[in-house]
């Protein structure tokens, strides 16, 4: 999860790299397990060790985000599932 100590989060400052496309999010996500790889090497477990930050990465996301405006959205406008 995302929740690392407060002095290492300072150390990445992403206000000069802010995506204004998809496709700019996709290049920078890319951009940094590209440079990851290339820092501790090609193996099973790295690549196992990105896949799990980048399924974790998703699974909170979802949870914290997505979620939070599907709720709202289905307050404002009504449940589907109720009859």
């Amino acid at each position: 999860m995302p929740y690392i100590k407060q002095d290492r989060r300072q150390a990445f400052n992403l206000e000069s790299a802010i995506p204004e496309t998809p496709g700019e999010l996709n290049y920078i996500f890319t951009m940094i397990l590209k440079e990851y790889i290339e820092r501790h090497g090609k193996s099973y477990k790295i690549m196992n060790d990105v896949l799990g930050a980048m399924e974790g990465a998703k699974l909170e996301f979802y949870r914290r985000i997505v979620v939070t405006y599907e709720n709202l959205k289905m307050s404002e406008n009504g449940d589907v599932y109720e009859s």
